[in-house]
């Protein structure tokens, strides 16, 4: 009489350690791809905003948010409202993250009416302040005291 035993054997646990390994590790190295891309996306999020700057200083030899002549520039003929104009000082005002009338907040509203990114042109609108590739929010100020090499007009570009 033979005996039957019960359970599995040293090669199918064998091969079952190995298929979970290699699922494993691909989900582990698919997971790697998806942070490097938003890394990259980030990247390139702060790259054009610093092309927005240029283009727009190429534009009216002015920083946008902080133009004094941006109703001049931007708004249609008899449109005196569209936008603020800045001071001209060639700081931006404010903070990166700010709603409100600030330059920084300005920044946004003049590159859209100078037709240099899409988006909203309404303050109040909920998609005025633009996001970032990982859902954040992105935005421009001045650069403090700490400024690189003590850069007068620095500025800085955030995100959250």
């Amino acid at each position: 009489m033979k005996s039957r035993q019960n359970g599995f054997t040293l090669v199918e646990i064998a091969v079952v350690l190995v298929i979970v390994g290699l699922l494993l590790g691909g989900v582990l190295k698919g997971q790697e791809l998806i942070d490097s891309a938003k890394v990259k996306n980030l990247a390139q999020d702060f790259r054009t905003t610093q092309m927005l700057i240029h283009a727009y200083q190429d534009k009216f030899r002015a920083l946008p948010g902080d133009d004094r002549r941006a109703v001049a520039h931007l708004c249609p003929s008899g449109v005196s409202d569209c936008t603020t104009a800045g001071n001209g000082d060639g700081v931006l005002g404010g903070n990166w993250d700010d709603d409100d009338g600030s330059e920084a907040a300005r920044f946004w509203q003049q590159v859209r009416l100078a037709n240099l990114a899409s988006g909203p042109v309404d303050t109040g609108d909920a998609a005025y302040i633009p996001r970032n590739a990982a859902g954040g929010r992105i935005g421009i100020q001045r650069g403090g005291s700490g400024a690189p090499l003590g850069l007068t007009g620095s500025h800085v570009i955030c995100s959250a």
